[in-house]
């Protein structure tokens, strides 16, 4: 269709059949379609049993007619809407080409549907390289407590923050919506997001180089969340001012009187470790780190840490305290570690200066928020050793939440069931992040394993790290996405970790995630 204007009043009036309801897109499109008004109907080739999201419609009473495209769903139709991922030569596009003029049907796509659908209501997208779902979560954990109806895409065991998801998302019934909007790393990814998500307030966490591809150019990888700043540079924007390259990419994309308006948050706390990062001006700047990444900085170029508005200090095991603009908060929390107090941050900023939640409402949600499932998840312990899984999947992650278990446990056993987003590089970046924050490290995937025996190889020269501890049995190559290994790794792993002198064993990557069921049904069945 061209790029007028749809008349939804006259829309209301038509049906409109959406193809492939059993897919993520189609799924989507048809209940953002229900949810606004309009008549539905469903369809797709696969039957009720093998319809992977069917659960996401059952609370819904439109029509379904699934195992296929019959001629009475053409007929009852006035639109058509078929999947993006319909080729345009396939069988089924030609048929719905050749049956529109006799049944009187217009075809449209989803772009369509965000002509007549808009968001109408406060929408907040959330990007950066780490801590994006902890921040939504909390964020929506925030709103919920205090009576508004967060918009979720409602797929189970689905981040649902690239492409079309959530643009679809937050046209979906709700008082609010809170968007984690992630990337490929390719130019465009935010760009295509932001427009149709259409926000009018975003937040950064951070930028890193953890799930660059291999060989990229940090800077321009950076650069991609440019995009972002685009869109939002007349809007609300709350952004981590301990780190240079987020500031740095603020300061360039602002202009004075627009960085007024930007809204700071970050960590006032003794710092140890001094450590580098490109800045945008090509030099490596200096970091007073908190965690990796971020702390105070002053490159000669003339970037450094802004004043921050919402800082945090006061720091102990299980509660900080926030100076804002208006009043100091005690903050009480079950949640660990320096990387979640930022998680916090960017949430109590967000929930009060864009959703207008009053401190108090805000301070008691955070005491009952539990985290997310998979972040320092605590599963159980088998012969008094702690057990537990974290989601951690790239260099810096994974130093962070070891870096925060060094302080509570003096000896640490790391399982490794990773496959680095960056390759070769980031698995043998991960493993080496492991070797230097741990007691004993276990490469129970077939990737870690290999970098294994390139640090090894590496150090024949010096002397490698007696915390290495290689399973007899080596690996077999097991790859889907970031997930690098399958349950049978996971248990040889975790059975080789609980035999090292140590208090705690942690799994770490997405396999440690999706796996969690099984490693706690290990431990019930006392592992030999």
């Amino acid at each position: 269709m061209d790029d007028k204007p749809m008349d939804r009043l006259y829309l209301h009036d038509a049906v409109f059949g959406v193809i492939g309801v059993c897919g993520v897109v189609s799924n989507l499109v048809a209940r953002a379609l229900a949810d606004n008004g309009f008549k539905v109907l469903g369809t797709d080739a696969q039957d009720e049993i093998n319809c992977k999201f069917k659960y996401t419609l059952d609370d819904y009473s439109f029509p379904l007619f699934l195992g296929g495209h019959p001629n009475s769903f053409l007929a009852k139709s006035d639109y058509i809407i078929p999947p993006p991922s319909l080729p345009a030569d396939s069988a089924l596009r030609q048929k719905l080409e050749d049956c529109k003029l006799k049944d009187d049907y217009h075809l449209l796509d989803v772009e369509d549907v965000f002509k007549f659908i808009k968001p109408e209501k406060p929408v907040l997208c959330v990007t950066g390289t780490n801590g994006k779902t902890t921040t939504v979560s909390l964020l929506k954990h925030i709103c919920t407590s205090s009576g508004l109806k967060p918009a979720e895409h409602g797929f189970r065991d689905m981040q649902g923050n690239i492409e079309y998801i959530p643009p679809l998302q937050c046209r979906l019934k709700g008082d609010v919506a809170i968007l984690e909007t992630g990337t490929f790393g390719n130019p465009g990814d935010l760009k295509f997001i932001i427009e149709r998500s259409s926000p009018d307030c975003g937040l950064i966490t951070n930028i890193t180089p953890d799930h660059m591809h291999s060989g990229q150019d940090f800077l321009k990888y950076a650069s991609i969340k440019g995009e972002f700043l685009d869109y939002l540079k007349n809007k609300k924007l709350i952004v981590n001012g301990d780190d240079p390259t987020v500031w740095g990419l603020v300061t360039s994309k602002l202009g004075a009187r627009q960085l007024e308006d930007v809204i700071t948050f970050g960590v006032d706390t003794s710092k140890n470790k001094i450590n580098e990062k490109k800045c945008w001006c090509g030099k490596k700047i200096q970091i007073d780190e908190t965690i990796t990444g971020m702390g105070d900085y002053n490159c000669s170029c003339g970037l450094k840490k802004p004043e921050i508005q919402y800082l945090a200090t006061d720091i102990s095991d299980k509660s900080f305290t926030i100076v804002t603009p208006y009043q100091k908060l005690k903050v009480v929390t079950t949640l660990i570690g320096l990387h979640n107090i930022y998680n916090m941050l960017g949430a109590v900023v967000a929930a009060y200066e864009y959703f207008k939640i009053p401190f108090d409402q805000i301070i008691n949600s955070i005491k009952d928020f539990n985290g997310v499932p998979g972040r320092l998840d605590f599963v159980g312990k088998y012969n008094d050793i702690d057990i537990i899984i974290d989601y951690a999947h790239n260099p810096g992650g994974v130093e962070t939440v070891l870096g925060e278990l060094k302080k509570i446990y003096e000896k640490l056993a790391v399982v490794i069931t990773i496959s680095s987003e960056s390759g070769e590089e980031g698995d043998l970046d991960i493993f080496k992040k492991c070797v230097d924050n741990s007691s004993c490290v276990i490469p129970a995937s077939y990737y870690s394993r290999k970098a294994a025996d390139k640090y090894i190889e590496l150090s024949k020269n010096d002397d490698p790290k007696e915390n290495i501890i290689l399973p007899l049995k080596y690996p077999k190559e097991f790859k889907k996405g970031t997930l690098g290994a399958n349950f049978e790794q996971i248990k040889l792993g975790l059975e080789t970790g609980l035999e090292c002198d140590v208090e705690a064993v942690i799994c770490l990557g997405e396999a440690a995630f999706k796996f969690k069921d099984d490693i706690k049904k290990m431990i019930i069945k006392s592992i030999p």
